[in-house]
């Protein structure tokens, strides 16, 4: 569907197909949109936001990325327990999950959570994806901040590039670093988007039809780490959803 914009004092009549498209989709991506952290009932605030996540497969199954869930299960107490966390208007309703398959080499990870299931976000074929093609993500970008409520953010597959170069100094390699290279580099999706370090693990769609084509990992951050927040450079990557159908099939 097409919609017209009038530009005043022109007199011109424009199409915008991808800004119809998008108001149409997000409706039913967001109930799919879920956050990721842990729960402690002796804590204030007892839910502790860590990343995004969105459900898959069955039901049951939560996508995000592997170092949102490797964040919690590193840092938890004993009774504090890994979470999704639904989007509500009032209490953040919470569900323990487990994680049930991970794959840190290309930062993915799949959580599991028992009780009544919530529609999972449908996957795109690989060869769907195309540089230049109109995306959207849908996730937390400042996590509880401003609240448990899914933003959406829109732009473009800017480019197919491998990931896993050698890096240029022996000095530049972290533990991520070391997993890649030996994994060999694979493509990802370099995007021109604006995201947040709280929209790591976020679902990457297309603004048509909702199909899902990656998972947002990083964001290309100018200078230090605040400037995340305060001056997004608006370079995003995102990991293919072949690596993640792979990884369900496990």
């Amino acid at each position: 569907m097409k919609r017209r914009i009038f530009l005043a004092g022109l007199g011109l009549l424009v199409a915008s197909p991808g800004w119809a498209g998008l108001v149409e989709t997000i409706p039913r991506v967001k109930p799919s949109v879920v956050a990721v952290g842990t729960f402690l009932a002796t804590r204030n605030p007892q839910f502790q936001f860590l990343g995004t996540g969105f459900v898959v497969g069955d039901g049951n199954q939560v996508a995000t990325n592997s170092h949102v869930a490797n964040a919690a299960l590193d840092k938890r107490e004993v009774e504090e327990r890994l979470v999704i966390a639904l989007p509500t208007t009032g209490k953040v309703a919470v569900r323990p999950v487990e994680v049930e398959a991970s794959a840190p080499e290309f930062d993915l990870a799949v959580l599991r959570f028992k009780g009544p299931s919530l529609p999972p976000l449908p996957l795109a074929e690989e060869e769907d994806v195309r540089e230049g093609q109109d995306v959207a993500l849908t996730g937390f970008p400042l996590g509880g901040s401003i609240g448990i409520i899914p933003v959406t953010h829109k732009g473009i597959v800017a480019a197919i590039t491998p990931l896993g170069q050698p890096v240029p100094n022996a000095r530049d390699l972290q533990p991520g670093a070391i997993r890649r290279l030996s994994q060999g580099s694979y493509p990802v999706l370099q995007l021109d988007i604006v995201s947040y370090p709280g929209n790591s693990g976020s679902p990457l769609y297309a603004v048509e039809s909702g199909l899902v084509v990656g998972v947002l990992n990083m964001t290309f951050v100018k200078g230090m780490k605040e400037n995340a927040i305060s001056a997004p450079s608006g370079i995003s990557y995102a990991i293919p959803v072949s690596r993640l159908k792979a990884l369900l099939k496990r």
